[in-house]
């Protein structure tokens, strides 16, 4: 099985993949999450991965915006820890870092430990956290020798780094949740049918509904179905025209979720099931 993610091997989301769908998937790197969907429509891969939610930093909005796009369905979910760590060049030792390299969420999200430990340091933006990794280990970065990257053990296993501290997020409850894609076409997997189960929906009102959120919510109330996330994005083309992206506790085949979903489109001028999978695990 060819599974894409976006970023770099080593990256958070490769290691997400091998946790959702098995150690014996290949797994294909694309620069972009564009490319990842690309890839999957295409046929080049047979599921992607990708992040959907992060417990500090909100949703990946580019995420939510191809989904509706692309003719894929959600298939699984998978909430990660994420892990920082900070690693360099062998032999390289932190009094001699002046720069440190990352992803703007990571260095972020490990700014108590930097103020601290590495005060003077310049901070600096990369692609990707596993791809600050990569250009380090090849030397792509100009003072390699006083640079240092942030990134996961994977990374530093697959490019031949040292780590020179461990952990250095500054809140540990740091979580992605990561989503698990394939074509609409495909056949779906057997879960357990005793399993947890959520579903995904995208829908816009009709422009002259009045009162229309308060329906639209009103439908799973009605039925005590429990609204687990609701997101908006704009609807390009439309200014000041919403989509609404909601997870909700059920599986697509109960009849109160099938009755709330007849009821959801008379009141909608777009509704789309993204998906019914199992509620996934959280992975340490």
């Amino acid at each position: 099985m060819r599974v894409a993610y976006q970023g770099e091997p080593g990256a958070f989301s490769e290691y997400a993949a091998l946790k959702l769908l098995g150690d014996n998937i290949l797994t294909v790197p694309k620069p972009s999450f564009e490319e990842v969907y690309d890839a999957l429509e295409s046929g080049e891969v047979d599921k992607a991965v990708v992040p959907i939610e992060n417990s500090l930093f909100g949703s990946v909005h580019v995420n939510y915006d191809l989904l509706r796009k692309h003719p894929f369905r959600i298939i699984g979910e998978l909430k990660l820890r994420v892990v920082h760590n900070l690693m360099a060049l062998p032999g390289v030792k932190s009094e001699d870092i002046c720069y440190v390299y990352s992803h703007w969420q990571a260095l972020g999200q490990c700014q108590d430990f930097l103020r601290t430990k590495l005060p003077k340091a310049q901070y600096i933006d990369a692609y990707d956290t596993a791809g600050a990794a990569k250009v380090l280990a090849e030397h792509g970065y100009p003072q390699p020798h006083r640079s240092a990257v942030i990134a996961s053990v994977r990374a530093a296993e697959y490019y031949g780094l040292e780590i020179l501290a461990k952990r250095i997020e500054s809140d540990h409850q740091n979580y992605t949740r990561f989503l698990v894609l394939q074509p609409e076409s495909a056949s779906i997997p057997l879960w357990d049918t005793t399993e947890p189960r959520k579903t995904s929906v995208v829908f816009a009102h009709k422009e002259d509904l009045a009162g229309a959120l308060f329906k639209s919510l009103a439908v799973f109330a009605l039925r005590d179905i429990d609204l687990l996330k609701i997101e908006s994005r704009p609807l390009v083309g439309s200014p000041w025209v919403y989509l609404f992206y909601l997870d909700i506790q059920g599986r697509e085949s109960d009849e109160a979720v099938q009755k709330a979903l007849d009821h959801l489109s008379e009141l909608t001028a777009y509704l789309k099931v993204l998906g019914s999978y199992p509620v996934g695990e959280t992975i340490e």
